[in-house]
């Protein structure tokens, strides 16, 4: 014998709650506590160490020679989001930001400098 109308109950409850789901782009998710998004050099603050480059798991931070001074250069279409660039510099010249919208057209767009 087959019963009708089970689900109706289990949509009527529902009704009354919150949704589960956000409305993005226009409603941002709040991010947890420790999350590493898109990167932040601060140019000031770094001695051309290499330190980032040299622990850089995936090859997203690679030195250049620019102004008669080395400094790295970070390539987000490769990067692992792993912090370990961040936790290697002696000089804190390296952040992790909370930004996490990083799509873009054409790669090589994410470069951070």
């Amino acid at each position: 014998m087959k019963t009708t109308g089970v689900m109706i109950p289990t949509l009527l409850g529902r009704i009354s709650k919150k949704p589960v789901t956000v409305l993005y782009p226009f409603e941002k998710l709040e991010v947890p506590p420790g999350f590493r998004g898109k990167i932040k050099f601060h140019l000031d603050k770094c001695i051309g160490c290499g330190m980032c480059a040299k622990d850089c798991v995936s090859a997203a931070c690679i030195m250049i020679e620019k102004d008669d001074k080395k400094r790295p250069i970070f390539d987000m279409d490769k990067c692992t989001f792993c912090g370990q660039c961040e936790e290697s510099c002696p000089k804190d010249a390296i952040e992790m930001t909370e930004e996490y919208e990083l799509a873009h057209l054409n790669r090589g767009e994410v470069i951070v400098e």
